[in-house]
C-alpha cells in the first residue's frame, strides 16, 4: 500500500494598526508594502500552481487598514507620509516632517536582498551612512532629488519577483537607476495603487475555486488567554511576576467581541464565514477553546509546545513525538472544534533557514523531510503535518523575495505522489478521527508559554497602563452618545492587540521597541481622547528606557518573523 501524507501549510498575514487614531495619517507603512510585496507575491505562486492547497489566514485589523489606503487612492489625499513623497510634483516642496520620515523608513530593509542587489539603492545606501557617520544634519543637507530618488528605490526594493518579471515599468525603473522625475514617480504610484486593489480580491478568487482555505484571527489580535485571567501564565511559568491586576476588567466580554467583529467581517469581506481561527501568536487556554467553539470555529490552532504541555498536563504518555503531532485533537467537553499543531522545527526550517539555502536544495530537503514522516509513520491513518509560520517576514530574507523557493517547493508537492497537500477544513469535511485531549496547558506558539507577552517588568508595566485605560472606558462608555462610544470601543479594540506586548525586551532591536513603546502610548493616548478624559502623565513616558517625553508621535518598527 502506498503510504500517504497529509500537509496543511499555513500563512498567517498581519500587520497591527499604525494609524494614529485621531488623524488618520499612518506613522508606519508595513501594511502597504507587504500587501504590494507578499500579499500579491504569495497569490501569484497558487495562481501558477493550481493544484497546490493551502491555508492563508488575513487579520481584520490588517485588512481595513489595506481598504483605507484604497480610499487614499481613491481620493489622491495620501495619509502615509511615503506616498506623499513618491506623488509630489516638487521635491524641494517636502516639509520637515515627510523629509525625516523617508529618511528614517527608506533603509528599513534588509541589506543583503533589498539594498545591495540594486546598484542605485546602493549608492544612496552609502551616501546616507557617510553623512551620518560625519554628524551631517541629513534633514536639510541632502536635496528633494535625493529623497525621490530615495522614495522610488524603496518602493521598487518592496515589489514582489513576480511584479517585476511581469511589469515592464518596474523593469525600465530598475534599469534607470536615478533621476526618477514626476511622471515615473506618478507611474509607479498608480502601479502601487492597482496592486492594492486587486490583491484581496485576487485570495478570495482562490478560496472561492478551493485553493486555499482563509481563516481568520479576532480582530486586532489580542493575546486571547490573558484577557482572561493573567495567572494562566504561571502555568508554565510559575515563578511569573503579574500586572498589578489579577485579570483584565470584563476580558470575556472584550474577547467574545473580538471573535464577533472577526467573524462578521471576514464573512462581509470573502461571502463565506471562516471555518476556523488562527488565535493571535498560537496562543490557547480552556477559555478560548469555549468562546472560538461558542461562535462557531471549527478549527484552532497552536504550536508544538502548546500538545506537549497539554498532553503532560493530562498525565499522558507520549512515548513518540511524531505519533502525537500528526494527527488532530479534539477537547473532553468541547463539541465540534478540532485542534491541529504545528511542527515546529518544519516551520522553522521555512522561517529562519531556507533564505541562507539554495531554493532549489531548499525546497527538496524540505520534501524529503515529508517523505520521511511518511515512510516511518505506522498509523492506521495517514499522518496529518502542519507547517504554520508568518507569511509576511521571511521573504525580505530570501533572494528574490523567495520567488524561486516557493515556486519550487508547490511545484513539487502539487505534483507528488505521497504528499497530499490540503486544508483544515478538507479534513473536517473527511471526517478525519480526531484524538482526545484530557487537558489543555495555557500557551502560545512560542515556547509553549506566555512569557514574551506578560511577566518582564516593561510588558506588566504595559499591562499596567492598558488596564487603567480600560478601567476608565468602563466608568464612562455608557454615557457616551453612540458615534464617541463606537469610535472609544475601536480605539480600545487598537490597545488590546499582542504586538505592542511582544516588543518590550531588550533581545529586540532599540530602535524596534523605541517605535512600538510610542505607538502603543499614542494609541492610548487616543482613546483617553475618546472618552472625553484626559490622558495619565505616564503615556508621555517611555516603558522601555529612560523618558524623554513626548515622541508618541513618529518612529518606525522592523518586522519580526514568527508564527504570530
Amino acid at each position: 500500500m502506498v503510504k500517504r501524507l497529509d500537509l496543511v501549510l499555513f500563512w498567517h498575514m498581519h500587520q497591527p494598526d499604525y494609524r494614529d487614531a485621531a488623524t488618520g495619517e499612518f506613522l508606519l507603512p508595513w501594511v502597504y508594502l507587504h500587501a504590494l510585496k507578499d500579499y500579491s507575491d504569495m497569490a501569484a505562486h497558487f495562481e501558477r500552481h493550481p493544484t497546490m492547497r493551502a491555508v492563508v489566514n488575513f487579520v481584520p485589523v490588517l485588512t481595513r487598514q489595506v481598504d483605507d489606503y484604497l480610499a487614499q487612492f481613491a481620493s489622491g489625499e495620501f495619509r502615509d507620509p511615503l506616498l506623499r513623497a513618491l506623488a509630489i510634483e516638487d521635491p524641494s516642496m517636502l516639509c520637515a516632517r515627510d523629509r525625516a520620515q523617508v529618511l528614517d523608513l527608506c533603509f528599513r530593509a534588509n541589506p543583503r536582498t533589498m539594498i545591495e542587489p540594486f546598484a542605485g539603492f546602493s549608492r544612496l545606501a552609502e551616501l546616507h551612512r557617510r553623512c551620518t557617520s560625519d554628524g551631517v544634519d541629513l534633514t536639510d543637507y541632502l536635496s528633494g532629488h535625493y529623497l525621490t530618488d530615495l522614495v522610488t528605490w524603496y518602493h521598487l526594493a518592496w515589489t514582489g519577483e513576480t511584479l517585476r518579471q511581469e511589469q515592464p515599468l518596474l523593469r525600465r525603473l530598475l534599469a534607470q537607476g536615478a533621476g526618477y522625475g514626476l511622471h515615473e514617480r506618478r507611474a509607479l504610484l498608480s502601479l502601487v495603487g492597482r496592486e492594492l486593489e486587486r490583491v484581496l480580491p485576487r485570495w478570495k478568487a482562490l478560496a472561492e475555486r478551493g485553493q486555499v482555505e482563509l481563516s481568520t484571527t479576532p480582530d486586532c489580535h489580542p493575546l486571547a488567554p490573558l484577557m482572561f485571567d493573567f495567572g494562566v501564565a504561571r502555568q508554565t511559568q510559575p515563578c511569573a511576576e503579574l500586572p498589578r491586576a489579577a485579570a483584565y476588567p470584563d476580558g470575556a466580554a472584550r474577547f467574545a467581541a473580538h471573535v464577533d467583529r472577526a467573524f462578521i467581517e471576514h464573512e462581509a469581506r470573502f461571502g463565506v464565514p471562516p471555518t476556523g481561527t488562527w488565535p493571535a501568536e498560537g496562543a490557547l487556554s480552556p477559555s478560548v477553546i469555549d468562546a472560538l467553539a461558542a461562535r462557531g470555529s471549527r478549527w484552532a490552532a497552536s504550536g508544538e509546545a502548546v500538545l506537549m504541555n497539554s498532553l503532560r498536563l493530562g498525565a499522558v504518555e507520549v512515548p513518540d513525538r511524531a505519533a502525537a503531532l500528526y494527527q488532530p485533537y479534539r477537547m473532553e467537553g468541547v463539541a465540534g472544534l478540532q485542534l491541529f499543531f504545528r511542527d515546529d522545527r518544519l516551520s522553522d526550517l521555512i522561517g529562519f533557514d531556507y533564505s541562507r539555502r539554495h531554493s532549489g536544495e531548499a525546497a527538496a530537503q524540505f520534501v524529503s523531510e515529508l517523505e520521511a514522516i511518511a515512510a516511518s509513520w505506522t498509523g492506521d491513518v495517514p499522518p496529518v503535518v502542519s507547517v504554520m509560520l508568518d507569511g509576511e517576514n521571511a521573504w525580505e530574507h530570501f533572494p528574490y523575495n523567495g520567488h524561486y523557493f516557493l515556486d519550487e517547493l508547490y511545484r513539487r508537492l502539487s505534483s507528488h505522489p505521497v504528499i497530499r497537500p490540503t486544508t483544515f477544513e478538507a479534513l473536517i469535511a473527511r471526517d478525519v478521527a480526531a484524538e482526545p485531549l484530557p487537558a489543555l496547558c495555557a500557551g502560545s506558539w512560542v515556547y509553549g508559554d506566555l512569557a514574551t507577552w506578560i511577566g518582564a517588568p516593561e510588558k506588566n508595566r504595559a499591562w499596567d497602563l492598558l488596564v487603567d485605560a480600560r478601567a476608565a472606558y468602563l466608568q464612562v462608555v455608557a454615557t457616551l452618545p453612540e458615534a464617541q462610544r463606537s469610535e472609544a470601543t475601536r480605539r480600545l479594540s487598537i490597545c488590546e492587540g499582542s504586538d505592542w506586548f511582544w516588543w518590550f525586551g531588550d533581545y529586540n532591536p532599540q530602535q524596534t521597541i523605541a517605535s512600538f513603546d510610542s505607538l502603543f502610548r499614542l494609541h492610548l493616548t487616543r482613546l483617553y481622547e475618546s472618552l472625553g478624559l484626559p490622558a495619565p502623565g505616564s503615556l508621555s513616558e517611555r516603558i522601555h528606557g529612560e523618558s524623554t517625553g513626548g515622541e508618541a508621535e513618529g518612529g518606525g518598527a522592523m518586522r519580526r518573523s514568527s508564527a504570530g
